[in-house]
């Protein structure tokens, strides 16, 4: 699925849930850090300079893609595969003969 052919409850969605997840990886950082106690409020956020939130601003936002449907596999007629087959034969018996 392309992301410009998502709506935009969709994308709220999609939103809603990088913000959830994004609090647990920050609630699982203190638990696993264990400088913060359960119920303890979180840190206050660090100063990022310009360039940081330039940079951050850049890139694109992670939403997982689906791949593509694969298309059809085309398959040959027996006439066009005789005929390749034939060609395919003379080229290197061609190449085979340049050589000796």
């Amino acid at each position: 699925m392309n992301l410009f052919d998502l709506t935009i409850s969709q994308l709220k969605r999609a939103t809603a849930i990088k913000e959830q997840i994004e609090a647990l990886n920050n609630e699982l950082r203190s638990i696993l850090s264990g400088s913060a106690k359960s119920g303890a409020a979180p840190k206050t956020k660090r100063a990022v300079s310009a360039s940081s939130r330039k940079s951050v601003a850049r890139k694109p936002a992670t939403l997982p893609i689906k791949p593509a449907a694969k298309a059809n596999k085309k398959t040959m007629s027996s006439a066009t595969r005789a005929k390749l087959s034939a060609k395919l034969k003379a080229f290197w018996a061609a190449k085979k003969a340049g050589k000796k």
